[in-house]
């Protein structure tokens, strides 16, 4: 998609990379700007979530008729932002509803969005070719309908104590509580790891597909939606051991591929893609159980507010990842970069251990 829109506005080299980090930084914009303001715990959840769906549907679908590339940027940026009243927020409306088994919920939540994330890369893979404007309109009808869907089906849950009025002393508040910190902080280094994996599958898949005969987007699609699995098994698994416990394997599970990932260019190929799926499966099952576990850990009244900051902080953390294996790629082979990312999954693992002793069971929201 952002292929054609470069040849059709004869964008210069490296403006697909900018209309790209403008929707992240929008997004981290929005998160900051919802926490700050505890929107989403002064407010309905539920009407903040159809509200930005509405405004984020019709920024993206106004992408169309941009008349200049810096007008594009900013509604890209706009539909970030808007992006900010949608992914924190189901998360929060998630916890309200599911004050037990929340890992559980979240897994599957997450697993759609892991889905969905995937599925670009089948339709390539599948030979389809769709017009970047078609689809733009058409994930913006998506998105209004989902809006809707919330609106009209999903009643607000029985009030918790929410924020009276303003406190800019929210944020402060969160990162005071010790469990908060440790979940946040292993969140973190697993983010570090998340979305530059994800965005350098096609470039590893590429670097091997002359020689073993693959297609580089039907396997990037399997690589990536195989999380989905780790999600929903994950978020089972919590059900009987806690979400601390499943977040530790699974970030450890996912460092250890950090750390071997240059043996895997000299395995045959049937290992060089179990290797890859299994590396899917877990370098995102955690990321559900890390959610879970900042809303079980955050003040009761702030629980919106502690998502979306975590978020906000996470994303600006991949901007900088992936940033970095950019310009890694450039210098070294492709088989050292997943290197780069083993320091997240460590930091994150060490961030956990206090939370390792938790009882069997998640305490409720």
């Amino acid at each position: 998609m952002l292929d054609d829109l470069q040849r059709q506005w004869a964008l210069p080299e490296g403006a697909l990379g900018y209309v790209t980090s403008s929707v992240q930084l929008g997004f981290i914009a929005g998160t900051l700007g919802f926490a700050f303001f505890t929107v989403s715990d002064r407010l309905s959840p539920r009407l903040v979530f159809f509200c930005c769906s509405i405004l984020g549907a019709l920024a993206n679908a106004a992408a169309i008729v941009a008349e200049s590339y810096a007008v594009l940027l900013a509604l890209r940026f706009a539909t970030g932002f808007f992006l900010a009243g949608v992914y924190p927020v189901g998360m929060r409306i998630a916890a309200g509803w599911c004050r037990d088994g929340l890992g559980a919920a979240l897994g599957f939540l997450v697993g759609a969005l892991v889905l969905g994330t995937a599925f670009p890369h089948l339709l390539k893979g599948l030979g389809y070719a769709l017009p970047w404007d078609g689809v733009m309109l058409a994930v913006s009808c998506l998105a209004a309908l989902g809006g809707l869907a919330m609106l009209a089906l999903v009643p607000d849950a029985a009030p918790a104590a929410r924020a009276p009025r303003f406190d800019p002393r929210a944020l402060a508040t969160i990162f005071r509580v010790r469990a908060f910190r440790a979940s946040a902080f292993g969140y973190f280094g697993h983010m570090w790891e998340l979305y530059a994996f994800w965005a350098f599958v096609p470039m590893i898949l590429a670097a091997q597909a002359p020689d073993r005969g693959l297609n580089v987007s039907l396997w990037s699609f399997a690589v990536i939606a195989a999380g989905t699995l780790g999600c929903a098994a994950g978020g089972l698994t919590s059900l009987r051991v806690g979400s601390a416990r499943v977040a530790f394997a699974q970030l450890g599970a996912s460092g250890l591929c950090c750390a071997v990932s240059p043996l895997l260019f000299f395995a045959p190929t049937p290992l060089f893609l179990a290797f890859l799926l299994f590396w899917g499966v877990v370098v995102v099952g955690d990321s559900p159980q890390f959610s879970a576990l900042n809303a079980q850990s955050a003040p009761r009244e702030l629980v919106g507010s502690a998502l979306t900051i975590a978020n906000c902080i996470g994303f600006a953390i991949t901007i900088a990842s992936i940033q970095l294996l950019n310009a890694a790629s450039s210098v070294i082979g492709p088989q050292w970069l997943y290197l780069i990312l083993l320091p997240g999954p460590l930091f994150g693992l060490f961030a956990l251990l206090p939370l390792m002793g938790r009882t069997r069971r998640d305490p409720a929201v």
